[in-house]
């Protein structure tokens, strides 16, 4: 069952490729991101913008990651990155993040 955490329930949402996402819109959502969460707790998605690299330390999942330009057309994609990990797009301007089951 999923029931979305506290800590993202309450973000922008937008969507992002058909897939809508929350929108790490605050300095400890940026920060904080998806770590620590459960699969269950994640929201579908989360963007992350002004950014070109991820990490994926404290991930209880793995993540597909799309980096996009300014205009958040699509520019690169890894998929199923698994934990501990760090991801880096220099291009990039936006991050999606999309978890993993």
């Amino acid at each position: 069952m999923k029931h979305e955490s506290s800590r993202t329930v309450d973000l922008p949402q937008r969507e992002v490729l058909g897939i809508r996402a929350r929108v790490a819109s605050s300095r400890r959502s940026r920060l904080l991101g998806l770590a620590g969460l459960s699969i269950g707790e994640a929201p579908g998605a989360l963007l992350i913008p002004r950014c070109r690299s991820i990490h994926t330390f404290g991930m209880r999942f793995a993540l597909d990651v799309i980096f996009f330009d300014a205009e958040l057309r699509e520019l690169s994609r890894r998929r199923q990155v698994p934990p501990s990990r760090l991801v880096i797009f220099r291009r990039a301007r936006n991050v999606l993040e999309v978890p993993v089951p």
